[in-house]
């Protein structure tokens, strides 16, 4: 089930204060599982008491995710009672560095089941990942490019790599009003390739978008018909297994940030001992080679995972990996995937049957209302009642003065932003025939300007330490928006020119 605007009737519930417990109970009973994740509940008062010491409601784990103080102590311990060098040498403290990150190195493989499949890189995040794919994968005349509207831009980018070496690439549609990929068209895409030339398929496992998670067997599909594919998986690993026996993309990609908080700077990319030798970097630097030469005119790049990883990794803080990988395995993944399924499925609900006095709807949904197949990333927007969108910005605004932390925007995910709000090919060459001095606040005053439409959203994403009382207070907030009549584009109380927001987050 699938949402438009909403239409259930629930227009008295305002979520007050002292009527949390009494909610929670119901709750309970609706989400009975919720019981079971009890050692997160345990772990908010200890390694995240900070969120409630400082009155925090945070809910922008698709943002980045929360680090436990545990974390910092474990991390902090080994720094201060060990002396590390930069591990490209064989002294003391260089090798005692090199065994750090190669442990941190193999438990990220073992981590997620890879067996002796995959060497794994050490990037600076997902989007340094994409860029090492993007840049080294033989496109060219014949070979295709093949990406879903929804992906983040890092993958959108890609296809400027595919257009310059002469390879074609193609969108695939997004189904409405559920952003999920059209499984016909996808078959007919892959369908459509000459199987000599090389051809990339990429698409996230969760949107970071509508929190959608596309069908992982999409991966052999296409791999089936002679692809190769490239896998998103940033925005899934934080709750999701992603188990690489069951499951062989050719190439992987994640952010660590994004799954524990800590260490920021890191990501990974994993891929497959059966593509890295079509891999072709067009450059080298330090670390990456085994030999190169001026005189010679002439370089030998590494056979592994060195080649990729340009001058010297984030040694100090790799060790910090394998930490935030153990917290996490300590939890359970299948633990918080049940704690944020069950807080999203109350919030959809909830957000769901928001009316005005008039009966109204007060929130448009974009993606599924349900949990089937999704993930704890609910991306909306508010109407007054007369239908007219508010402005998410001031909602952002508002809620940063009650101590919530969303985020709005576009998310770096334009396209499945552009199908879930309605925008024409139309709408977007109007945007780009401005120029460069485009930016998102213009374009979205020019889309009310072309009747009513969003140009961006509100996101909300819960997460490993989030609890039921963030998601309550969260609706007690959003609630106050009842008949509210005076917060849509063009009449609020800040200049679109000098709003704060100059870049849209992922």
């Amino acid at each position: 089930m699938c949402s438009s605007l909403s239409s259930n009737k629930n227009t008295a519930v305002t979520y007050p204060p002292d009527q949390q417990e009494t909610a929670y109970q119901q709750f309970l009973q609706h989400y009975p599982t919720y019981k079971t994740t009890q050692t997160l509940t345990a772990l908010r008062q200890t390694d995240y008491k900070r969120l409630d010491e400082q009155k925090q409601i945070y809910l922008d784990y698709t943002g980045g995710g929360l680090y436990a103080q545990s974390q910092l102590d474990k991390h902090f311990a080994l720094l201060r009672n060990n002396v590390f060098g930069n591990p490209h040498s064989i002294n003391p403290t260089s090798l005692a560095m090199t065994d750090l990150v190669e442990e941190a190195r193999d438990h990220v493989l073992h981590y997620f089941n890879a067996g002796d499949d995959y060497i794994c890189v050490f990037t600076p995040n997902a989007s340094g990942g994409l860029k090492h794919v993007g840049e080294s994968y033989p496109f060219g005349p014949g070979g295709q490019y093949l990406l879903a509207f929804d992906n983040h831009n890092s993958v959108n980018g890609i296809r400027e790599f595919a257009k310059s070496k002469g390879a074609q690439f193609t969108y695939l549609p997004l189904t409405t009003p559920d952003l999920r990929i059209d499984p016909v068209k996808l078959e007919a895409a892959l369908d459509s390739i000459n199987p000599d030339y090389p051809h990339l398929f990429a698409f996230p496992a969760q949107s970071n978008f509508s929190g959608v998670k596309h069908p992982l067997e999409y991966v052999k599909l296409a791999q089936d018909k002679g692809w190769d594919v490239l896998l998103d998986a940033a925005a899934f690993v934080p709750t999701s297994r992603l188990d690489l026996q069951a499951v062989q993309p050719d190439f992987v990609t994640m952010s660590f940030y994004k799954m524990f908080g800590y260490p920021t700077g890191l990501g990974a990319l994993l891929i497959h001992k059966r593509v890295f030798g079509k891999l072709v970097r067009p450059w080298f630097a330090g670390g990456t080679v085994n030999f190169a030469s001026v005189q010679g005119q002439g370089y030998y790049l590494s056979p592994t995972e060195a080649a990729f990883e340009d001058g010297t990794v984030d040694y100090l803080s790799i060790p910090a990996v394998k930490i935030g990988l153990e917290h996490i395995e300590a939890i359970g993944i299948e633990i918080i995937g049940d704690r944020v399924r069950c807080l999203a499925g109350w919030l959809l609900e909830n957000l769901y049957a928001l009316e005005h006095s008039n009966g109204r709807p007060m929130a448009r949904i974009y993606g599924p209302i349900d949990t089937d197949m999704r993930g704890g990333t609910i991306t909306l927007n508010l109407y007054d009642p007369e239908e007219r969108l508010l402005d998410y910005r001031r909602v952002e605004e508002l809620a940063t003065h009650e101590g919530i932390s969303l985020r709005t925007g576009c998310f770096c995910n334009p396209g499945a932003g552009e199908i879930a709000e309605g925008l024409t090919p139309d709408d977007m060459k109007a945007g780009m025939a401005s120029g460069s001095d485009i930016t998102l606040p213009r374009f979205v005053q020019a889309m009310q300007e072309r009747g009513n439409k969003s140009a961006g959203a509100i996101r909300i994403s819960v997460g490993l330490a989030s609890n039921f009382a963030d998601v309550y207070r969260l609706m007690h907030f959003i609630a106050g928006f009842r008949d509210q009549p005076n917060l849509h584009i063009g009449e609020v109380t800040f200049d679109i020119e000098d709003c704060r927001v100059v870049r849209d987050g992922a």
